[in-house]
């Protein structure tokens, strides 16, 4: 598969893997300061979101092989993966997977294990815009403001909101893929596996995603791992508190 990517700068490449409903713009601002500190960034869109294609056949085993072939295609030599929330599960299935294709692991706010299923309310509210009615992004987001109160939340998942070659609107995502599979983003990684090159796992101290709880899972499968708790921030620690990320990624990657 053709994966969509956005690139910046020269030196150690490091590929960014985006979460749920996300797709590589989220990761810019970050990703041009990687890069001007000696990063060859890629930032990727996975099947089914972005600019990349869709498919019907949705799962981390894929996404993984989607991994290798970019790092294949792209001829990377032992790059640095980053993932956040899905696309950290993408990252942690294709290291255990291909160990000898990266040097270092960075999951961003999530763990291998397995969560229940939580998206309904955002898939109900993306299903009921009426993409054929819209004649301006404001009319979707009063729409999409009945199931989604947050108002960040909501101007995170419009921004997949684009226009096709007619003008008229469309997702970028995959709605009906992610809608009809999304028991596969919630399931574990990794089981039964080990993964011995540095690894980092950020989260996000307001986050349930993950808990000093989930630590002995995580240190049984990443042997050599490190941990950093952002207390003041959430699921979206990227977001929230940028200068710590590049700061602390930076430090991981410098060791």
């Amino acid at each position: 598969m053709e994966l969509f990517y956005r690139e910046y700068g020269e030196g150690k490449p490091l590929i960014v893997l985006h979460g749920l409903f996300g797709f590589s713009d989220n990761w810019v601002t970050l990703a041009r300061q990687f890069a001007s500190r000696g990063y060859h960034m890629y930032l990727v869109d996975q099947r089914n979101h972005g600019n990349s294609p869709h498919a019907e056949e949705w799962n981390y085993e894929v996404m993984a092989e989607d991994l290798r072939d970019f790092v294949e295609k792209h001829e990377l030599e032992r790059p640095v993966v980053l993932g956040h929330s899905m696309g950290g599960k993408t990252a942690m299935e294709f290291a255990v997977r291909y160990p000898n294709m990266l040097e270092k692991l960075i999951v961003a706010d999530i763990a291998p294990k397995a969560y229940p299923v939580h998206h309904q309310q955002i898939i109900e509210g993306l299903s009921a815009v009426r993409l054929e009615e819209l004649t301006k992004r404001s009319e979707a987001d009063r729409e999409l403001q009945k199931y989604v109160q947050e108002t960040g939340v909501r101007q995170f998942l419009l921004k997949n909101l684009a226009r096709d070659a007619q003008g008229n609107f469309r997702w970028k995502m995959n709605l009906p893929v992610i809608r009809r599979h999304i028991e596969e983003v919630v399931r574990p990684v990794c089981e039964g596996a080990h993964f011995m090159k540095p690894a980092l796992f950020l989260r996000g101290g307001k986050s349930d995603y993950i808990t000093e709880a989930d630590y002995p899972l995580i240190e049984d499968i990443f042997t050599d791992v490190k941990f950093v708790c952002f207390e003041q921030a959430g699921h979206w620690l990227h977001a929230e508190e940028p200068a710590r990320v590049l700061e602390e990624v930076l430090a991981f990657l410098e060791e």
